[in-house]
């Protein structure tokens, strides 16, 4: 990838990015609800110990393509963190809208 030449060309190629996150993330979610209908209760959807395994090959990945794992980390938890919710209102069929 060239350089940016100026501060409008970086946001430029931010914001393309971050299209194709969205379209990422809502392929996610997809999976995220149709997962909802395997788990049989609260505990399967939070699944602390799966949170830990996704984490930790997020930080792994990370550290292999050149971004730092802490923000790896953190963006995971937090995103994470969301499609819990999302899953655990699908689950009790409150979030399928």
């Amino acid at each position: 990838m060239s350089a940016p030449e100026s501060l409008d060309e970086v946001r430029a190629r931010i914001d393309a990015l971050d299209g194709e996150l969205i379209r990422l993330l809502a392929e996610r979610q997809e999976l995220v609800r149709a997962a909802a209908g395997f788990k049989k209760d609260e505990a399967a959807v939070r699944a602390p110990d799966r949170v830990q395994r996704v984490v930790a090959l997020a930080r792994e990945r990370a550290a292999a393509a050149g971004l730092e794992p802490a923000v790896a980390e953190a963006v995971w938890r937090a995103m994470i963190g969301a499609f819990i919710n999302l899953e655990l209102d699908t689950h009790a069929g409150i979030g399928r809208g």
